[in-house]
């Protein structure tokens, strides 16, 4: 009786079963069948037994036909709401200036300006299709910017810089990702307990954690914790180091070893100096500098509480450790460079609007120098080492790419792959730029992509211990040719370093032949020219080399090389002294005015001034 019910029901109109009596069905199908077994056994009519199995059997007919409209009717309705989206979407159009002039007047609408910024990013990535007649590429961006910059606040120099740099879908996800916080990690510090063990106690204390950093064995992710997670006993004995994740990355690039000699050389506040020995396992020998005074106390308090012990604290400006530590002194150098922090706008929202085209360019200028330096540090013929690595949390290729690429101009580096396996390849190129084709080998990650703030490695590998031409990329060979001494410009480009142009020569060799009272020789005679006799080509040949050595250089030399370039003058006019070609410098009588000028604490009246 209660099947031949469900059925009548059914048919009346009913177009969905409950669960409730989907569950009676069940019940009353199995009640029957366990009835139909015992009528069976006890020998009643096989009749009443197929009849309750064609009325179960019609039951499951119906409900899976039910089923079967239901699933049709929301796959249409489904189909109906999405051609109505595209018809709207195909409807999009800018807005007219008075639109624009209109809304200025007016409290911004964030919904229809958020609304307007997907439309044209949806019209961007297929601007061939969507596009409007009479519309430019142009149009469409130059109101994306404007709307994006309305919408979450950043100015016009930065919201520019992003566009350029990403396609529309991706820089809305990007700008997006800025505006939440990344995941809370921490760094197990090896020195004192292992991952395992630290994840136990925490768990304990009620924080909720998880090794969710596949790519590191020393991190873990916090989600939530009911205790201050920077207050615990644990922390306090130097367990764990509260860290960002990309933090990581830097120190996992430059993988120290045992034993080394390494710098950081902008430590502060001693996340990356104590991973590096937890890495050496307290050997070796680490020097963190720090320029800023206000920041070494955090540094030294970090390295204290973890526990490092071969590490020295230093306080110089990054640029002046060549001569503080020693060119070519260190195994590895680290460098964290001070950055514009376009990739940590999630930390620090005031990135968005104070970040100028001025500021980048003096940041980059400044990161220059201080990468120069890092590898004048190295030391290329290190058994172990030779490496440098360069990091920022910066996105920019100002100050990333731009950065490494002068570098690999300026000093005998080559870049080498990072050793981190994930990440985006760098630029090798950008707009107008061309970089190196080796600068793919270096890793970007992005907020939106691997969820870390945004961060730019690097890894250097030095060859040799010189340094290349200021003006070519590769090391400048010796000029061949005879360099002509008649040139004024060259002598006077370089008059700090040249031997002596023709008329210097002359004026001595006139000065001697008056005293001897000789004929005296005009500007135009030959350089070689002494009392009458020419000189031998190898006495030429001592004299040019000094001047076509410095004739490649233009640019502005250094102080070691003006210094060296010195004695060589020094020492080509004492050669040729000797030879004859230059005569000694002629006696002064005591009756000359300058012979009596000698200033206070000389050695005397014929003594050389001082």
């Amino acid at each position: 009786m209660s099947s031949k019910r469900r059925g009548d029901e059914l048919d009346s109109g009913s177009d969905l079963a409950s669960d409730s009596e989907v569950n009676e069905l069940g019940s009353g199908s199995e009640l029957e069948s366990d009835s139909d077994v015992n009528e069976l056994d006890s020998g009643s009519d096989l009749a009443s037994a197929s009849d309750s199995d064609s009325d179960g059997e019609d039951i499951e007919k119906e409900s899976k036909a039910l089923d079967k409209k239901l699933a049709r009717q929301v796959k249409d309705a489904d189909k109906e709401t999405l051609e109505l989206n595209i018809q709207e979407s195909d409807d999009f159009t800018l807005p007219t200036k008075e639109e624009l002039e209109q809304e200025a007047l007016q409290p911004p609408d964030l919904s229809n300006l958020q609304r307007r910024i997907k439309e044209i990013a949806r019209v961007l990535s297929n601007l061939k299709a969507l596009k409007k007649n009479g519309v430019s590429r142009k149009d469409y961006v130059d109101q994306l910017k404007l709307d994006l910059s309305s919408y979450y606040g950043y100015n016009e120099f930065l919201i520019e810089l992003l566009v350029e740099m990403f396609k529309a879908a991706e820089l809305l996800q990007l700008i997006e990702a800025f505006e939440k916080p990344r995941p809370v990690c921490i760094r197990t510090n090896t020195l004192k307990s292992r991952r395992r063990d630290l994840a136990g106690v925490l768990l304990n204390r009620g924080v909720n954690l998880d090794s969710a950093l596949t790519w590191s064995k020393v991190g873990l992710v916090v989600y939530d914790s009911q205790v201050p997670i920077g207050a615990t006993p644990e922390y306090m004995a130097g367990h764990y180091m509260l860290q960002s994740a990309s933090s990581f990355l830097p120190v996992m690039a430059l993988a120290p070893k045992e034993k080394e000699n390494i710098l950081d050389m902008a430590a502060a506040p001693g996340g990356k100096t104590t991973y590096i020995a937890a890495l050496m396992k307290n050997t070796g020998l680490i020097f963190a500098n720090e320029m800023k005074k206000q920041r070494l106390p955090s540094l030294t308090a970090n390295i204290s509480r973890m526990g490092v012990t071969n590490t020295i604290v230093i306080n110089y400006d990054g640029r002046e450790l060549p001569k503080v530590l020693g060119i070519n002194s260190r195994d590895r150098v680290l460098l964290d460079a001070p950055c514009s922090g376009t990739g940590v706008i999630s930390k620090d929202e005031s990135v968005k609007s104070s970040k100028s085209l001025e500021d980048l360019q003096k940041i980059a200028h400044l990161q220059q120098q201080l990468l120069l330096a890092a590898i004048d540090l190295v030391d290329a013929n290190s058994k172990t080492g030779g490496y440098i690595v360069y990091s920022t949390c910066s996105i920019t290729v100002m100050e990333n790419e731009a950065v490494i690429d002068y570098a690999l101009k300026k000093r005998h580096v080559k870049l080498v792959p990072c050793g981190i396996e994930f990440g985006e390849q760098g630029f090798d190129k950008f707009r107008q730029y061309r970089f190196n084709p080796s600068l793919k080998l270096t890793r970007r990650f992005y907020p939106h992509t691997h969820n870390l703030d945004g961060f730019f490695v690097a890894k250097l590998k030095k060859i040799s211990n010189g340094k290349r031409s200021p003006n070519t990329d590769e090391p400048s060979e010796t000029v061949e040719e005879v360099v002509n001494l008649n040139d004024k410009e060259a002598v006077n480009l370089h008059d700090e370093v040249v031997l002596n142009d023709k008329e210097d020569i002359v004026e001595e060799k006139n000065k001697k032949r008056k005293r001897d009272g000789g004929p005296q020789e005009n500007g135009n005679s030959s350089v070689g020219v002494d009392n009458g006799n020419k000189k031998s080509d190898d006495q030429k040949s001592q004299i040019i080399p000094v001047v076509k050595k410095q004739w490649e250089k233009r640019a502005k030399l250094s102080r070691e090389e003006i210094s060296q370039a010195r004695e060589e003058k020094r020492e080509a006019i004492r050669r040729m002294k000797a030879e004859g070609v230059v005569s000694e410098k002629p006696e002064r009588k005591k009756s000359d005015k300058t012979w009596n000028k000698v200033k206070k604490g000389g050695k005397g009246k014929k003594g050389k001034k001082t």
